[in-house]
Order: structure tokens, then sequence, then C-alpha cells
């Protein structure tokens, strides 16, 4: 049973994901920030297609135990994407944005960000992750995940501004589905080793990602 619902929603996210990115894409007019949105769509199913297709693969052929290069590879390629994904939501905020910042503040936020990004890449390409073996480091994990949610963090707090500040119809609980998707996905990677049930956090996760893209297909249509 776990396997028939957790390959339907898995699924089912992914061809949301692509068909809202391709729509977006197809909606932008020639605009450089919806381009920008649509793109980073596709990236975000992109990357999570990598771990998610191996993970049902895997589900229905002997149980993911037995694939540990696959799902590695996998994870990795997302833990990478999704740090991108949230580079590129920066941009967006950056572009979308009609609060007068200074050009030094907007550089030093910039380079925070691009620092933090740049660690979380850096720390999840070292071998001591553990990525292809079933018994994966606990410690790197929390590691890598570290700049993550400092990042994730921080473009929330911009968006929340922003929101404060300026009231945008469609984007004014980018900062709430942001900060949702930080909180169960801190939960699961503190909490899975432990106790595997709270797995099933990546699914509130994995919603608020969909909330995020469909703010920006309801803006263009």
């Amino acid at each position: 049973m776990q396997a028939i619902m957790e390959s339907i929603f898995d699924i089912a996210y992914l061809v949301t994901a692509g068909l809202l990115g391709i729509l977006i894409l197809k909606n932008a007019k020639g605009k450089n920030e919806y381009i920008l949105f649509g793109s980073m769509t596709l990236l975000l199913g992109l990357g999570d297609s990598f771990h998610l297709i191996a993970r049902i693969y895997a589900m229905w052929n002997g149980g993911t135990q037995n694939y540990p290069v696959a799902l590695g590879f996998g994870k990795l390629v997302t833990s990478i994407t999704m740090t991108v994904f949230y580079i590129l939501l920066y941009h967006f905020w950056q572009k979308h944005n009609h609060i007068n910042i200074s050009k030094r503040s907007s550089k030093i936020i910039t380079f925070i960000i691009y620092g933090l990004a740049i660690a979380r890449i850096g720390l999840c390409v070292f071998p001591q992750n553990g990525w292809f073996v079933n018994d994966s480091s606990y410690e790197w994990g929390i590691y890598r995940n570290i700049p993550f949610i400092v990042m994730g963090g921080m473009i929330a707090v911009l968006y929340f501004k922003k929101n404060f500040l300026i009231k945008d119809r469609y984007f004014r609980f980018m900062w709430l589905a942001i900060a949702i998707s930080f909180v169960f996905y801190v939960i699961t990677v503190l909490g899975t080793e432990f106790y595997p049930l709270l797995g099933m956090m990546m699914i509130p996760k994995t919603c608020a990602y969909i909330w995020m893209i469909t703010m920006g297909y309801r803006e263009l249509t």
C-alpha cells in the first residue's frame, strides 16, 4: 500500500511541476522574471525526478535497500538542484521586487546567498556524506544542511519584508510556503534516523513547493 500511495503522489508531483513550468514559460510573453520562474519550476521537477523515479523503481523491485547507488546519486543531484532552485527564487525576488533597496545592500545580500549556496554544494560533494551506501552519515546530513537552512531562512525573510511593505496579491504567502517547506525538511533530516515514519514529513514539504510554483502560475493566468 505504501508503494502504491507514494508512487501516485510522487508521479503527480513531478507531472504537476513539469506542466506548470511549461505553462509559465508559455505565458511568460518575453518577461524575464517569468522566464526565470518557469525555468526554476522545471528545474525543481527535473532535479527531484532523479531521486523520486529511482525511489519508485526501487520500491517496486525489491526495496530501496537494494539500490543505494541509484538512490544516493538521486539525493545528491536533488540536493544540488534544490540549492540552485532557491538561488533562482532569490533572483526572482530581485526582479519582482518594487522595494527601494540600495545597490550596496543588494550586493551584500547576493554575496551572502551565493556564499551559503557554494558552501552547501561544497559540503554535498564530500565523500564523508556516504551518498552511495545504505548507512549514510547522519552528522554530514546535518553539516550540509546548515548553510542551506540559513539561505532558505534569509530568502523567506526577504519575501516576508516585501509582503509587509508592499501587498503582493499573488506572492504574499511565498515567505510562508518557504518556511513550511524548511520546517518539514528539518524534521525529516533530524528525525528520520531515529523515527523512520518522520520521512512522511516530505509530503507536506513537497506540497509547499507546489504551493510556491502555483503562485507564479496564478499571476500569469
